[in-house]
Order: C-alpha cells, then structure tokens, then sequence
C-alpha cells in the first residue's frame, strides 16, 4: 500500500470512528455529515471524498464493526484453552458483542441509533443472517460431535438469540445494580451451554474452534463482496 493509499485509509477510519461516537450519543437521524466532519477535524466535503452520503457512511460503519466483532471472536476463541466448547465459544461471542457498541445496537435494532436507517427498504439492518448463522453454527458442530444430536438445532440457535439481545439489551429495561458482572454472566451461560449440549461421552472439545475459523472465513468473504457492492 503506497503512501497515498494509507492516507486515503486513515482518514476514512478516522471518519467512521467520528460517525460512531456521533451515531451511538446523538442518532443516526440528529447527527449530521457536517457534525462527523466537524468531529473528525475535517471539511464536509472531505467526507463526500469517502463516502456518497449519511447513509453511505452507515453503512460502511456497519461493515466494519461487524468485521471487527467477528476478528476478536475468532481470535478470542483461538487463545481460549476452553474455546472450542459450544459454551467457551458462546462466551467468547457474547464477550466481543457486549465490548462493540455498534454490534449492541444492530442487535437490539435500536431506533435510537440508527433511526429512519431502519424504515429504509433494502437496509444493512434489515436481512441480518444472524438467526440462520446460528442454526448453521448448532448444526455443524452436531454432525462434528461437539453438540448433542437429539436437541432441536433451531430452538437450540434461538435460545442463543435470546441470550444475546438480553445480554445487550437489560440494562435498558432494569436497574443495572440488580445486574451481576457481565464476567460471571458470561462464565455462568457458557457452563449452562455446556452442561445442556454437551454430548455425554464428553464431545470434542476442541472441534468448535476449527467451526468457528470456517465461519469467520465465509463471513468475511460476504463481508468483503458488501464492500464493493456486491452484498449478499
């Protein structure tokens, strides 16, 4: 990558991390190209150098966040001696979605964030693949051992939704000192996964991280057509 290149990339990050601070505090709706200009220290129309417009920009942040979230499960799951665990591996999930405040509000479709985005036909939002992912991720690690086989592979992926948004979403609803530390949340759902799913010879333990490797590979492909504009 050439000088010119880097600069280009540089000031494009610079751009969305301004979007996502101005997004996550003001909302989609309130918060104005000239404002991210503004925040990143640049011209407005050095935004439109980047991006052809608010929703443009959006989308680009979506993209990346959710290419981020996927990098630090993959590689949390790798470091994780117990990774490889359908519960390690949910653990290692739900710890890189409750650290990124983007993938926290694409979740709960947050209308506070993301705004009239959301009503707009054909939206980044609107076809998540997360639910059908799930199913993917429960059935593949069934046919390699590593989940009971007499579990019902879609009831099993929604009960994983469920934990997700909850996760990401109680602290809006209750007081967040009735709340325990997300570190033994995390700890407490990933020993439930494990003693429900685990097969009662013990499973393979370790095969969840070869999965999740597969997973990671094939989502950024996807996330890498989106880019240039052959989303799928």
């Amino acid at each position: 990558m050439d000088a010119t290149s880097t600069t280009h990339s540089a000031r494009e990050q610079q751009l969305l991390d301004a979007a996502a601070k101005l997004f996550l505090h003001f909302g989609f709706d309130k918060a104005t190209v000239a404002d991210v200009a503004a925040e990143a220290g640049v011209s407005k129309g050095a935004v439109y150098l980047h991006f052809t417009s608010k929703e443009a920009l959006l989308e680009a942040l979506i993209l990346r966040e959710m290419q981020a979230y996927a990098l630090v499960w993959v590689e949390t799951v790798e470091a994780d001696p117990r990774g490889g665990t359908v519960g390690g591996m949910y653990r290692c999930a739900l710890k890189a979605l409750n650290d990124n405040a983007v993938m926290s509000a694409m979740l709960r479709q947050d209308s506070r964030v993301f705004g009239n985005y959301l009503r707009r036909p054909g939206n980044f939002l609107s076809g998540s693949r997360s639910g059908a992912s799930r199913k993917d991720f429960v059935e593949a690690m069934q046919q390699a051992g590593a989940i009971r086989q007499d579990v019902n592979s879609a009831v099993t992926a929604h009960i994983m939704n469920m934990l997700s948004y909850g996760l990401v979403s109680m602290a809006q609803i209750m007081d967040t000192s009735q709340i325990p530390p997300t570190d033994e949340l995390l700890e407490g759902i990933a020993d439930l996964l494990d003693r429900a799913l685990t097969p009662a010879d013990g499973g393979n333990g370790s095969v969840g991280k070869v999965i999740v490797r597969d997973m990671y590979e094939a989502g950024a492909t996807r996330l890498a057509r989106a880019r240039a504009g052959g989303r799928k």
